[in-house]
């Protein structure tokens, strides 16, 4: 079905390029967005090319029969990992989320991928979502985040008015931050479990 929805000349890894420049061009947007709010509608736009590329590289290459695991496998997290690094980048040149936070999400999101290969190598076992929360919703969210920021850009909060991505932001850090606590315990008894030394 997908090899016959794209054109012979279009293959896995020009898609996992235009997902990669769609989300180095969504961090630039959000860099712009900082002179310019109409430029979040320019994130939304990258992210909606960057779900395609990103979402369709695998499936192609599957259809076709053009598989390469060890290689779709590093590139693709090299590339999430450029790519969430030009994102973050620009949130925290946009003026709409403090840098802090913006850097401890990428902190954040850099310590789950490297618990996730950490499981795969160990336990053979690869995730990429925790919780049934993954990449297709947070691109949902930051989707609405951004509409939302045209038309209310700060929150009421505990008594006071703070930046809406900042409170989003500090949000998804506690998250992340659960996420990681809970399956690295999870994922370290189970391999204890599993490794038990002969007494």
């Amino acid at each position: 079905m997908a090899s016959h929805a794209h054109p012979q000349w279009i293959g896995s890894d020009h898609l996992t390029v235009l997902g990669l420049v769609s989300q180095i061009g969504a961090g630039a947007c959000y860099a712009l967005a900082r002179h310019n709010k109409y430029a979040l509608l320019g994130v939304i736009a990258c992210l909606a090319l960057n779900w395609l590329g990103d979402s369709l590289d695998g499936t192609l290459a599957r259809v076709r029969q053009h598989l390469r695991p060890r290689y779709g496998f590093y590139v693709d997290h090299m590339v999430d990992s450029l790519g969430a690094l030009a994102l973050m980048g620009g949130l925290a040149l946009s003026g709409y989320m403090h840098p802090w936070i913006a850097m401890g999400l990428l902190v954040g999101f850099l310590m789950l991928s490297i618990q996730s290969y950490l499981a795969t190598h160990a336990l053979d076992e690869f995730r990429l979502s925790f919780w049934r929360f993954g990449p297709t919703e947070l691109r949902l969210l930051l989707a609405a985040g951004n509409l939302a920021l045209l038309w209310k850009p700060h929150v009421h909060f505990l008594g006071r008015h703070y930046p809406l991505f900042d409170v989003g932001g500090a949000f998804g850090l506690a998250g992340m931050t659960l996420i990681l606590g809970s399956f690295t315990a999870e994922n370290t008894v189970r391999l204890y479990r599993e490794e038990r030394i002969a007494k």
